[in-house]
């Protein structure tokens, strides 16, 4: 039986700025291409600082995942490119705000630049369909 791949576009988030697609499934995981903090409507980063910046990339990617019949909480993996490392306690503080439990794996570097001069992106890989999630005690 072939694998079936499934294209997720929302015109609730940002379109795409370059050739590739909002998400993508295979099987029962999703894919999230990197969201920034911009408005849907002007393809523009919010202003403000960023915190401003960050919850918008998690609201768009937020959508996405609805779009894709997921949410947050069946996020399996984050990474996190930042422009500058200085700013990762403010990324945290808005990140809880979405992930409030059962965290997903996460990696998170600063890296050189970003699209449009963001401070922040953030994908995602997620499941898809009926998540039960089984945690160690600490």
């Amino acid at each position: 039986m072939p694998l079936i791949r499934k294209i997720i576009n929302t015109a609730n988030a940002p379109r795409p700025i370059a050739p590739y697609n909002q998400g993508v499934i295979l099987d029962s995981i999703l894919y999230v291409s990197g969201c920034l903090g911009l408005d849907k409507d002007t393809m523009k980063l919010v202003e403000g600082d960023v915190a401003t910046e960050t919850r918008q990339a998690l609201r768009n990617l937020g959508y996405i995942l609805t779009a894709a019949d997921s949410s947050f909480d069946k996020v399996i993996k984050t990474t996190i490119f930042m422009s500058d490392m200085n700013d990762f306690g403010e990324i945290n503080e808005v990140y809880k705000e979405f992930f409030v439990k059962d965290y997903p794996a996460r990696s998170a570097v600063q890296v050189a630049k970003l699209p449009l001069n963001a401070r922040i992106e953030i994908e995602v890989v997620a499941a898809v369909g009926t998540l039960k999630t089984i945690c160690c005690k600490h």
